[in-house]
């Protein structure tokens, strides 16, 4: 292959790859807003830390429901 070849692949990797991180972020940003919607949460009053600790908890209730299956 030609140094040419691999660069335009390279390219085309780091496009795809961008557009992955693109599409994660919606996701992220859309499940959040989900989240805060559904649990009548104020965003002003969302710290960091208050964020933090209701991702863990959301998390650790994710993993019980996963395992009561």
């Amino acid at each position: 292959m030609s140094q040419s070849n691999l660069e335009k692949q390279e390219a085309k990797l780091k496009q795809i790859n961008q557009k992955i991180k693109a599409e994660k972020n919606k996701i992220e940003q859309r499940l959040g807003k989900q989240i805060i919607s559904q649990a009548n949460l104020d965003y002003a009053n969302l710290s960091n830390d208050q964020i933090k600790i209701l991702a863990k908890q959301f998390s650790e209730f994710l993993k019980v429901k996963s395992v009561d299956h």
